[in-house]
């Protein structure tokens, strides 16, 4: 299979934005009375989307009032972003080189993207096609929103690839019928991410940029899809 859409995460794809977040997440939590350590709120709660974190702190943590610690953690998280976030390593050079038409797929809201990856010039890269998952009734591991990529664009499932950091993100795109690359930060503290991905299915796994590039390059096509052949439509949440 040639792909014809790369279909991006952003969390701890394009960005480094994981240990921003969970740091301070676990502080928002933390004022909230939670006595979860700061690793046990990284592993627990990194790659989901905020409906399906509301529903850990109220069913598996017992905290009644999850819309103040998401108020409280997302007035620190932007200020938090505009001082330290950063790209991934390596990533912004990356993805100006791969011609291909690509998008990105994010359990992040379209707020939080714009407060994130929207400091970047990373963004133009992409837009419009940026999806989040305020924009289906189902974040990832349901395949919705890669479906919604897909149909947006004009692409057959089958000819998309995904490249996502997450268990999560990789179910998400095989039960969508499309092939991932699982990638791993080499700065990540969890142990066996890449056997983590493998066994939710990716083809392949990469560990930091470098793999990354190489990995792509044994499945990517040298000769794209010229997206000026297609007319990409802004996608609209449901």
């Amino acid at each position: 299979m040639t792909p014809e859409l790369l279909i991006f995460d952003c969390d701890g794809v394009l960005i480094d934005s994981e240990p921003v977040a969970s740091r301070v997440f676990w502080k928002a939590l933390q004022r909230a009375g939670a006595t979860l350590s700061h690793a046990e709120v990284h592993k627990r709660f990194t790659g989901y989307s905020e409906a399906d974190a509301r529903g850990i702190c109220i069913q598996e943590l017992g905290l009644k009032d999850a819309d103040g610690i998401f108020a409280d953690a997302r007035d620190n998280l932007y200020a938090e972003f505009a001082r330290s976030l950063a790209p991934m390593p390596g990533i912004a050079a990356l993805i100006r080189s791969l011609p291909h038409m690509k998008c990105v797929a994010s359990n992040s809201t379209m707020e939080r993207l714009e407060n994130s990856l929207g400091l970047f010039d990373l963004w133009d890269e992409f837009a419009p096609n940026i999806f989040s998952a305020d924009m289906v009734a189902r974040a990832k591991p349901a395949p919705d929103l890669f479906l919604l990529c897909a149909e947006t664009i004009g692409v057959d499932p089958a000819k998309c690839l995904v490249i996502d950091d997450s268990a999560h993100g990789i179910a998400g795109a095989v039960a969508a019928g499309m092939s991932a690359i699982g990638f791993v930060d080499p700065a990540d503290p969890r142990e066996g991410r890449s056997a983590v991905l493998a066994e939710a299915g990716a083809t392949l796994v990469a560990t930091g940029v470098e793999e990354l590039s190489a990995a792509l390059s044994t499945v990517v096509s040298a000769a794209p899809v010229n997206p000026a052949e297609r007319a990409l439509k802004i996608p609209t949440p449901v």
